[in-house]
């Protein structure tokens, strides 16, 4: 009797083991969720202005020009214009989706913290040897501009 139990243990912690990276990153996901002014979109990218904005809001069709600061769920930075001391612009339909849509929800002058799911992020894949596989991915994204307005 002793050893079945034994058995069922270890394959319970196995199955544990094996199913915590995509559960910390639903960890991730709803401690986001979960602060407070955040908004979770059908896409399941959390949204949380960090500072209203009073220009306007891009289309995904729009360029746009931004600060921004990337890091990884353990606080690991990634990649960060503020060090760079550029701001980048780029057309807000050709990055990852959690970008498309999130910088859409902001005006011009605003700054947001969103929080992506590997599916709105670099999925799968990872980006570069720097983003692993399956990471959520955290970014405070300051819009300066939308260019043409």
């Amino acid at each position: 009797m002793k050893t079945p139990l034994n058995l069922s243990t270890a394959a319970l912690l196995l199955c544990l083991l094996a199913a915590t990276p995509a559960r910390a990153q639903n960890t991730v996901t709803a401690a986001a969720a979960q602060e407070p002014g955040a908004q979770v979109t059908a896409s399941g990218m959390v949204y949380r202005s960090l500072k209203d904005g009073t220009g306007a809001s891009p289309k995904a069709s729009d360029k746009v020009k931004v600060h921004y600061r990337g890091t990884l769920p353990d606080g690991k930075e990634f990649d960060s214009s503020y060090k760079r001391n550029e701001a980048i612009e780029f057309p807000l339909s050709r990055v990852i989706p959690c970008w498309t849509e999130g910088v859409q929800l902001m005006k011009v002058g605003g700054k947001a913290k969103l929080t992506c799911p590997p599916a709105t992020a670099y999925g799968d894949r990872g980006a570069g040897g720097v983003i692993p596989p399956k990471a959520t991915l955290l970014f405070e994204v300051e819009l300066l501009a939308i260019n043409g307005k």
